[in-house]
């Protein structure tokens, strides 16, 4: 009962918080998409019904993206806000593990990344063809007719306008120019106009163009003899009226779906593979026929002629061209009968050489381009599952870590989770382009980041099963120096103890130190570099030793009452190693000194008490 309850718990501690950093990722990223294609969008005079659809396929294509963010975001706020209301450490007590509190919510994430996988099977790709063909419909599509003043405005196919002041309430446009450039520049034709108007058509297929007080050049060229006249023709014509009708397609226009459907983009797993297998084999018996060709080819083929004498005059008869199937010698062609024929030889090889160069470079761009085709499928189809991994990955990143730095809200964790997702950002972005560009296989490249990112999530759960401080300098800083040897105590002299420090049994402690440190400096003064290395991080018997007598001398010296012996002490290190065993001598020396000069003082002062 009471593990059913923490079960629910822990759901409803988790559930919010996904759904809400889902949300705002989604978002984030959204307003990526409408950065990146706000200049496809502005001044088209869309309706909002097609905004709204484009925003919402652009959503579901950004799914991928925000999914695994929001799981680290969401499992870092979780388990940072149990541990820092002691909630963690209330369950610890109770004998519930963390992997066991954890137990709800990685049942839930596989199940979130069981429908990850299908919707980037079944729900992605429909989406995707959905918005690539939307926004290229709306690229295509013309732009609202808004002619700006002072200065040139070409939206217009075939013209430009020049209106120098329009009026805002009636629409009236003054002092214009108008370049009409549709049938050609060398056909242009000028018009200036004192005002005019410009309407949209009811069929949004035309624009009805109404000019007043105004005068019209047109170039006719085109009419002139053979057009290459110096003085060209042109025709001038004043009006006070003049109206003109041009073509304009203001309406939206969707494209067909079926040519990004047949996309990668637009495939599920079992079309995908069907493409990489066709595709394959395409490239295959291509190849075969390739080597085939290349095989079975001559290397080069040579006119070859021969002198003849007829009506006493000697003629060059051509013979047979000489077929190489294998490099011939050299001399043997070029100076065995003519060799004046030497440069005809060399240039027509080089000639023969660079049409095979040519024609081997165009079969390679073909295989290239069908190697890329494999590729691109290819990546598409791991896509479907490392979504669904990456989910996992970063649930057992956000939890674990959570629970080790314990600090809850929005500031740390986002802090946290935004590093983790740009280093996993560019790890994945780097395995896809040196996959797709073939400098690695697919699946190499698209599981990059899952390979960096699997070994980071099992430290933090272990590290966190452990408690172990992570995060903590301080500890970090410790280690290091105890390593080292550079550690200092901090003993002070206490003003009570349970245990006063006799002379004698501080002598015997500290002989047994000097005995066995002796004998490590020995070990260590006669090992190799290497060796030395080697044990640097492992035990033996001998430092063992030399360890547990110098804890046992200060925890037993750390009770006295004296100044000096305390200075002294506080110059044991805390960890033996190569470089502090003879200062560990020295300091042992030194107290063995002053323990047997206070005996020796103790026994002349009970001597003379005896006289």
């Amino acid at each position: 009962m009471i593990v059913k309850r923490l079960y629910r718990f822990m759901l409803q501690s988790f559930l919010p918080l996904f759904l809400m950093t889902f949300f705002i990722c989604l978002f984030i990223v959204l307003m990526q998409f409408l950065w990146k294609y706000i200049d496809d969008l502005v001044g088209k005079g869309l309706e909002i019904h097609v905004i709204g659809e484009l925003f919402f396929y652009a959503a579901l294509t950004m799914v991928p993206m925000a999914l695994p963010l929001a799981i680290l975001l969401a499992s870092l706020m979780t388990f940072g806000n149990l541990g820092e209301r002691f909630e963690l450490t209330a369950m610890k007590a109770s004998g519930i593990s963390l992997i066991k509190s954890m137990r709800p919510l990685i049942v839930f994430i596989i199940l979130v990344a069981i429908g990850a996988f299908f919707f980037q099977n079944y729900v992605l790709p429909v989406a995707q063809t959905k918005m690539w063909t939307l926004l290229y419909s709306v690229r295509q599509k013309s732009p609202e007719l808004e002619i700006p003043e002072g200065v040139f405005y070409d939206q217009i196919p075939g013209y430009n306008f020049y209106v120098e002041e329009k009026d805002r309430e009636s629409g009236a446009l003054y002092d214009m120019m108008i370049y009409d450039v549709s049938r050609g520049f060398e056909n242009a034709r000028i018009i200036l106009a004192d005002s005019g108007h410009l309407k949209l058509a009811d069929d949004k297929e035309h624009l009805f163009l109404q000019l007043h007080s105004g005068e019209q050049f047109e170039n006719l060229r085109e009419n002139s003899a053979g057009g290459q006249s110096q003085n060209q023709p042109y025709r001038r014509e004043s009006f006070k009226l003049k109206e003109i009708l041009l073509a304009f397609d203001a309406n939206f226009n969707r494209m067909d779906e079926s040519g990004m459907r047949n996309q990668y983009v637009g495939k599920n797993i079992a079309e995908l593979q069907a493409t990489i297998d066709s595709v394959s084999e395409k490239v295959d018996s291509i190849g075969a026929i390739y080597a085939k060709e290349l095989k079975e080819s001559p290397y080069l083929r040579i006119p070859y002629y021969r002198d003849r004498v007829v009506d006493n005059q000697r003629v060059q008869e051509p013979q047979q061209p000489v077929a190489m199937k294998e490099p011939m010698p050299v001399d043997s062609i070029f100076y065995k009968e003519r060799p004046g024929m030497t440069p005809s030889y060399l240039a027509q090889a080089l000639l023969k050489a660079q049409r095979v160069k040519q024609d081997y470079e165009f079969k390679s761009y073909q295989m290239d381009d069908y190697r890329k085709t494999i590729r691109r499928h290819g990546i598409e189809m791991q896509k479907k599952f490392t979504l669904s991994f990456a989910c996992l990955i970063f649930f057992f990143i956000g939890a674990p870590l959570g629970a080790i730095i314990r600090k809850g809200g929005l500031g740390t964790p986002l802090v946290i989770s935004v590093f983790l997702f740009i280093v996993y950002y560019i790890i994945d972005n780097t395995g896809y382009k040196m996959a797709r560009d073939g400098k690695l296989a697919v699946w190499q490249g698209m599981w990059l980041s899952a390979a960096v990112l699997t070994p980071l999530g099992v430290f933090f759960t272990y590290k966190a099963m452990k408690d172990s401080a992570v995060f903590d300098i301080d500890a970090y800083k410790n280690f290091f120096r105890r390593i080292t040897g550079k550690m200092k105590r901090e003993l002070e002299v206490k003003e009570f103890t349970m245990q006063e420090v006799e002379p004698q049994e501080a002598l015997e402690l500290l002989r047994v130190l000097q005995s066995s440190a002796t004998e490590l400096s020995k070990e260590y003064s006669s090992m190799k570099l290497p060796k030395k290395i080697y044990y640097l991080f492992r035990r033996f018997p001998l430092r063992d030793n030399a360890q547990g007598a110098l804890n046992d001398a200060v925890d037993y010296l750390s009770n006295t009452r004296q100044k000096n012996v305390i200075r002294l002490v506080n110059t044991f290190p805390f960890q033996l190693t190569v470089r502090n065993v003879s200062d560990t001598l020295s300091a042992t020396y030194s107290l063995i000194n002053l323990f047997e000069n206070e005996m020796a003082r103790a026994t002349e002062a009970d001597a003379h008490e005896a006289t």
